[in-house]
């Protein structure tokens, strides 16, 4: 069983940054791929960013350049930074934990067995 903690959402500007953070219990994130995905009011949920356990990274086309997705496997952490963040970024960012081995199969919900709460993210214009 994997416990996953997001932190770090709240209000930004656009243009403005923010770091995501999803700290992770119960099992070392070494052994996962880790995901980042959000829902957006009226939307459904849809795929940001995933880092399989190997160290590949995939990034969903409108946030390549902006977003990138870390890890600190000492703290058992993963982190989602966020720069030049516009309107349309406004949403709940969950973090997922999966057997994620291949970056072709980060994007996909089925991936991953275990969620985060979520982290509110409103960016105003």
């Amino acid at each position: 069983q994997v416990q996953l903690v997001e932190s770090g959402g709240g209000l930004v500007q656009a243009g403005g940054s923010l770091r995501l953070s999803c700290a992770a219990s119960g099992r070392t994130i070494t052994s996962y791929g880790m995901g980042w995905f959000r829902q957006a009011p009226g939307k459904e949920r849809e795929f940001v960013t995933a880092s399989t356990w190997s160290g590949g990274t995939i990034y969903a086309d409108s946030v390549k350049g902006r977003f990138t997705i870390s890890r600190d496997n000492a703290k058992n952490t993963v982190y989602l930074q966020m720069n030049s963040l516009k309107p349309e970024d406004t949403a709940v960012y969950y973090c997922a934990a999966g057997a994620v081995k291949y970056a072709y199969t980060g994007s996909r919900e089925s991936s991953y067995g275990y969620w985060g709460q979520g982290t509110q993210v409103t960016v105003s214009s």
